[in-house]
């Protein structure tokens, strides 16, 4: 496992204290596992995720993700309606691990309050929690 430090956060990104990152893109919203949250896993082998116009509120389940380890609930930072989902990672999990806020992002939102986005961790916020949790 990665050290903290080693962990990659980029900045223009938010983060829920559930391991989750999201990325504005215009009217919607790109959410993706953390590369800490990826990394504690392990290999993943399985992701299911939701169906396209799903709504969703904020903090429930959106997704399901299995490792050789466990099998992770991963919960939705913004409540909204599923636009659009990576059906490549039902193929391959395996982006997960390798691109976690790249080729393996999970799901495109269409937020129910964009304003909302603001509140989630920054980078650093994400990063000093996740130090007090090591």
């Amino acid at each position: 496992m990665k050290k903290i430090e080693e962990i990659r956060l980029p900045e223009e990104l938010r983060y829920s204290a559930d391991h989750e990152w999201v990325r504005p893109e215009g009217d919607l919203a790109r959410v993706g596992l953390t590369d800490y949250a990826q990394d504690q896993l392990g290999d993943i082998v399985y992701v299911e995720l939701p169906s396209v116009g799903a709504h969703i509120a904020q903090g429930a389940v959106f997704a399901t993700v299995e490792s050789v380890k466990s099998v992770s609930e991963c919960y939705l930072p913004l409540s909204g309606e599923v636009a659009a989902v990576n059906a490549p990672l039902s193929e391959d999990p395996v982006l997960l691990n390798q691109s976690p806020y790249g080729d393996g992002w999970m799901i495109l939102l269409k937020p129910d309050n964009p304003a909302a986005f603001p509140r989630l961790l920054t980078a650093e916020a994400y990063r000093a929690r996740l130090k007090g949790e090591a």
